[in-house]
C-alpha cells in the first residue's frame, strides 16, 4: 500500500492503479503505467512500470511533479492488472502448418508478475503466454493445449512424469507431428530425462522448454524460447531434447538431448547446457536450424508406446571429505531400492578413510540393492579401472560405474530400471546399455564447457 500523503495526491489529481501517468523528478521526466504497491518497501516510493516493460520505484520527496497523462491506460478494476482479457488470448493458427501439441504444466514459462506481492505467480489460463508470441501463428498449427496439472516443478515427483509421458503419447498417437512441454527450470532435466525413458519408439520431436524470466518481464526468454521450440516440435530432429537459449542474448536457442542437459546457473538465460555432448542443433526464430551433433534420431512415422513402469524409493547421495556412509542404513531402514552415489573424480568414494563407505555399499550390493557410482565433477566419465581405491569399490563391492551419465539422469534412469526388474545382473546390464543417448561410446573434447 502507498503512504496516505500518495493517496492524497494521486486522488487528487484522479489517478488510479494502471492509469498511465508523467512523472518529473530532478530534471528527468518518467512516463508509465502506475503499478500496485507491493506488500513490501518504502510506502513513499511510487511505481511505475515503463514501455520497454521494466518496473521503476520513484522516491515521492522533495520537488516532483506527478500528471495524468493523456493516454489514461486502463481502467483497474475492469480487469485485474498483470492478467489479459479472454479476448486477446485467441490465437488463428495458418491450417497449413504443422500439427503440433502444446502440454503446459506450470513454471516461470507460464507465470506474471503478481503486482500486489512483487512476487512471480502463475496465470490463470495457459494461453495467456501464447498473446505475446503471434509469431507461433507462422510456425505451427496449434492442434490444443493441454494442461494435465499446473506445478513449479521443484514440486513434481515421479507421478507427474508418468502423467506427462501418457499425456505425451495421447498426443502424437493422435496425430500431433510434434509436442511442446512448458515447464519450470528448476527440474526440468529430471522430466526430460524420465521422458527420455519413458516414451519407448518415439519417432517424433518432444521439445522441453522453460524460461529464467517470467513471460511479462522485458527481459523474458519465454517468447524467443517458444518460438524457436516450435521451430524443433515441427522439424526434423525427433527424441525428447531441450530447447532453451544458446546465449546470454537472443541470438539463438540451442537444442540438447533430454538426457544429457542440466541447469548450471541460477539465472543466466542461457543456464542449460549439454554435457558431454555437443548440443543436437542450434535454432535462431527465424527457421533456420544448424545440426551440430550427427548422433541424433531423424523424424519417422509410427506410435510410442509408453513405458511408465518406475521405483520411486531410488536415492541419490553425494559424498564429500568425512562424510558418513551410515546415511546408506537410513536409506535401507526405509526400504530404499537403489542408490545413485555421486562420487569424486574418476568415481571414488571415501575408501581407506576412517569413514570408510565401501564396507556400507557392499552390504547394500549383497542385499541386492544396486548402487550406481556417478562423478560430481559433472563432465567425463567414471572409470573403474585406474586407482586400487576404484578396483576395489567396483571388483570388490559390486557397484555399478555410471559411465559419462549425468548423476540425475542416472537416477531417473534407475528407478526406470528397477521398474522392471530386480534381478543384479539384469540391472548392472540395463544401466550400462544406452537407451536414449544417456551413454555416450567416446566424450569429445569439443563438448566441455560448451
Amino acid at each position: 500500500m502507498y503512504s496516505k500523503k500518495i493517496d492524497s495526491i494521486l486522488k487528487r489529481k484522479g489517478i488510479k492503479i494502471g492509469s498511465r501517468v508523467t512523472l518529473e523528478k530532478d530534471g528527468k521526466v518518467y512516463e508509465g503505467l502506475l503499478m500496485p504497491k507491493t506488500e513490501v518497501g518504502d510506502p513513499d516510493c511510487l511505481v511505475l512500470k515503463l514501455d520497454n516493460g521494466y518496473n521503476i520505484g520513484i522516491e515521492v520527496r522533495g520537488s516532483v511533479k506527478i500528471a495524468k497523462s493523456k493516454d489514461s491506460g486502463v481502467k483497474y478494476g475492469s480487469y485485474e492488472l498483470g492478467k489479459i482479457k479472454k479476448g486477446l488470448i485467441k490465437v488463428d493458427f495458418d491450417k497449413k502448418r504443422p500439427k503440433v501439441s502444446m502440454v503446459a504444466t506450470g513454471g516461470t514459462v507460464a507465470s506474471r508478475i503478481d503486482y500486489k506481492t512483487g512476487g512471480v505467480t502463475g496465470m490463470m489460463n495457459p494461453k495467456e503466454f501464447l498473446h505475446n508470441v503471434p509469431e507461433l501463428a507462422n510456425i505451427i498449427n496449434l492442434k490444443r493445449i493441454v494442461c494435465p496439472f499446473t506445478k513449479m516443478s521443484e514440486d513434481m515427483g515421479s507421478e507427474d512424469w508418468q502423467t506427462l509421458a501418457k499425456t505425451v503419447a495421447r498426443e502424437l498417437n493422435s496425430g500431433s507431428k510434434g509436442v511442446i512441454l512448458t515447464h519450470g527450470t528448476d527440474t526440468l532435466h529430471f522430466t526430460s530425462a524420465a521422458l527420455s525413458f519413458f516414451l519407448r519408439g518415439l519417432t517424433k520431436p518432444v521439445v522441453l522448454l522453460g524460461s529464467q524470466r517470467s513471460s511479462d518481464r522485458g527481459s523474458s526468454d519465454a517468447g524467443m524460447n517458444l518460438i524457436c521450440a516450435s521451430h524443433a516440435a515441427s522439424g526434423g530432429i525427433a527424441g525428447v531434447n531441450v530447447c532453451m537459449h544458446g546465449t546470454m542474448n537472443d541470438d539463438y536457442c540451442i537444442l540438447t538431448r533430454g538426457t544429457r542437459v542440466r541447469k548450471m546457473h541460477t539465472s543466466r538465460r542461457d543456464a542449460f547446457r549439454p554435457i558431454n555432448e555437443p548440443p543436437l542443433a542450434k535454432i535462431w526464430p527465424n527457421g533456420r536450424i544448424e545440426h551440430t551433433n550427427r548422433y541424433y534420431t531423424p523424424r519417422q512415422e509410427g506410435k510410442v508406446t509408453p513405458d511408465l513402469k518406475f521405483e520411486p524409493k531410488v536415492a541419490l547421495i553425494k559424498t564429500y571429505p568425512g562424510s558418513d556412509p551410515g546415511i546408506i542404513d537410513y536409506y535401507l531402514g526405509k526400504k530404499y531400492k537403489g542408490f545413485v552415489i555421486e562420487g569424486m573424480g574418476l568415481g571414488h568414494v571415501p575408501t581407506l578413510a576412517r569413514k570408510s563407505w565401501t564396507a556400507k555399499i557392499k552390504k547394500a550390493v549383497r542385499k541386492g540393492i544396486p548402487v550406481v557410482v556417478t562423478s560430481q565433477t559433472i563432465y567425463g566419465r567414471v572409470n573403474p579401472n585406474v586407482y586400487s581405491n576404484l578396483r576395489i569399490l567396483y571388483h570388490e563391492s559390486g557397484a555399478i560405474p555410471g559411465e559419462d551419465m549425468l548423476s540425475e539422469t542416472a537416477y531417473v534412469k534407475l528407478g526406470w530400471v528397477l521398474g522392471h526388474t530386480k534381478k543384479p545382473e539384469k540391472i548392472r546390464e540395463m544401466m550400462l546399455t544406452n537407451y536414449a543417448g544417456e551413454i555416450t561410446e567416446r566424450t569429445l573434447p569439443e563438448a566441455f564447457l560448451y
